[in-house]
């Protein structure tokens, strides 16, 4: 399924990042990074796409899902930084 992001940012002048890449497994890799200000939308076809936002700001997004199947649970987290999990 493809994911579309809708971001908020407070205050509105702020910002965040984005970064959408796959595993280096994948037949046809991508990894691109994104400056997300408020209103801004990131769609999302596959792969992992952690989110930060600039420190003093509140990012928040509105996240959908599109696309026929409906697997729950079928994310998982880049084996790389698994780590932060366990700390």
């Amino acid at each position: 399924m493809e994911e579309v992001y809708f971001f908020q940012v407070e205050p509105r002048g702020g910002f965040g990042f984005m970064r959408v890449y796959t595993g280096a497994g994948d037949p046809e890799p991508f990894d691109c990074a994104y400056t997300v200000e408020d209103g801004d939308t990131v769609m999302i076809p596959r792969g992992y796409h952690p989110v930060a936002a600039f420190p003093g700001y509140t990012l928040n997004y509105t996240w959908a899902l599109a696309g026929e199947g409906r697997t729950y649970g079928a994310w998982s987290d880049d084996p790389q930084h698994a780590w932060i999990k366990d700390t």
